[in-house]
């Protein structure tokens, strides 16, 4: 079966967020061949840019926190108080080297495992033409026409389009589109999971 993701699929396991669990579970059946995984090229660039705004926002909180605990410690009342700030002003850099080693490591086994739709300039086209009919951002515009591509070149058999972006792709049009196509739209990671143990159940 074809597995297709998009960019919250590398968020999930790059900041670790709720679904991250199904998505590691995802990502070791295709690394053990019981799937095949499909990435969108664009959802292999998004995270990147998206850490590097995340470390630049943390490092300005980071520079404020050191001008208040400064203040805060000529107050000979609020010296012995200040230690937990620090601990935050610690854990702000330490979460900012932690989760750009994730995506490392992730992106690596990512491109390891899976197959990535290349950014084409038909690929760029139709995104502009997903916008307008199906009202998506230009992001998921992207991620869906690499999507749609790569259905329509391959045509698999079975196929699911594993999401967090329920307000955007779960529509009728769209679900019908990739039914068309024999693809399964989820709209979440581990109810994705659930759907391919499904599958591999007797």
């Amino acid at each position: 079966m074809n597995i297709y993701v998009e960019t919250n699929f590398v968020l999930e396991l790059t900041f670790e967020q709720e679904q991250s669990a199904s998505c590691e579970q995802i990502l070791q059946l295709c690394e053990a061949g019981q799937s095949k995984l499909i990435v969108p090229a664009y959802s292999l660039a998004e995270p990147h840019e998206k850490l590097i705004r995340e470390a630049r926002n943390r490092r300005e909180l980071q520079r404020s926190l050191d001008t208040v605990l400064q203040q805060l410690s000529r107050t000979s009342s609020y010296a012995n108080r200040i230690k937990s700030i620090q601990d935050i002003a610690n854990l702000i850099v330490k979460s900012n080297e932690e989760e750009h080693d994730r995506f490392i490591q992730y992106r690596e086994r990512l491109l390891n495992t899976g197959e990535i739709v290349a950014l084409t300039a038909d690929i760029l086209a139709e995104a502009a033409s997903h916008e307008a009919t199906y009202d998506l951002t230009p992001q998921d515009a992207l991620v869906y026409a690499s999507v749609i591509d790569h259905l329509r070149r391959y045509q698999p058999q079975q196929a699911c389009f594993l999401n967090r972006n329920s307000k955007d792709f779960d529509r009728p049009d769209i679900i019908d589109e990739l039914k068309q196509l024999n693809c399964r739209m989820i709209p979440r990671f581990d109810r994705g999971y659930r759907f391919l143990q499904s599958q591999r159940s007797p």
